[in-house]
C-alpha cells in the first residue's frame, strides 16, 4: 500500500494516531492535516496523513507549540522539502551539464566557461538598468567567487 494512498476512517486514523476522532475532524477543518473525499463526501487519511497527525501531537502536546504555530511549521517544512527537491534538480542538471558558475558580490550568477579560471574583477555581467523611464543595457565587472563546480561521482 502507497503512503500516500487514502484509505482509514477518520475514528481509524485516529486511533493510529492516539487522538480522539473529533481532534482529527478539528485539525483537518483548520487545514493541518487535510484528508481526501469519497464521493459520498466522507473523510480518508493515507498514512502519510498519520504520521502527520502524531507529528501535530507531538508539537502540540510534547512542545507546546499552539495551532497556529503547528500550521506554520508544517507549511515550512513543506516549503523546504519542495525547495531541496528544486535544489536536488538543479544539481543533477549540473552535473549533466557540467557547467560552472560563480555568483558577483551583488548576488548574480553566470556560467563560466568549463576549464577557465576565475580572477576576481573577472566576469562580466550583462544588466538592464532603468534609467530617466528607459531600459539601459550595461554591462560590468563583477567581482566573481566561484562557489561549486562538481566532479565526477560527487553527488552533492
Amino acid at each position: 500500500m502507497a503512503d500516500d494512498a487514502p484509505v482509514f476512517t477518520v475514528s481509524q486514523a485516529a486511533e493510529l494516531a492516539g487522538m480522539h476522532p473529533q481532534t482529527l475532524r478539528q485539525y483537518d477543518r483548520l487545514g493541518l492535516v487535510v484528508a481526501r473525499r469519497t464521493r459520498g463526501r466522507g473523510r480518508r487519511y493515507s498514512l502519510r496523513d498519520v504520521a502527520r497527525l502524531r507529528q501535530v501531537q507531538e508539537l502540540a502536546q510534547g512542545e507546546g507549540v499552539n495551532l497556529a504555530g503547528i500550521k506554520r511549521i508544517l507549511d515550512l517544512q513543506a516549503h523546504v522539502s519542495m525547495l531541496e527537491e528544486r535544489l536536488e534538480e538543479a544539481l543533477v542538471q549540473l552535473q549533466q551539464t557540467g557547467r560552472v558558475f560563480a555568483a558577483g558580490t551583488s548576488g548574480d550568477v553566470v556560467v563560466v566557461p568549463r576549464g577557465r579560471r576565475v580572477r576576481r574583477g573577472e566576469i562580466h555581467v550583462e544588466e538592464t538598468v532603468v534609467e530617466r523611464g528607459e531600459g539601459v543595457r550595461r554591462s560590468r565587472t563583477s567581482g566573481a567567487l566561484v562557489l561549486w563546480r562538481p566532479h565526477r561521482g560527487d553527488r552533492g
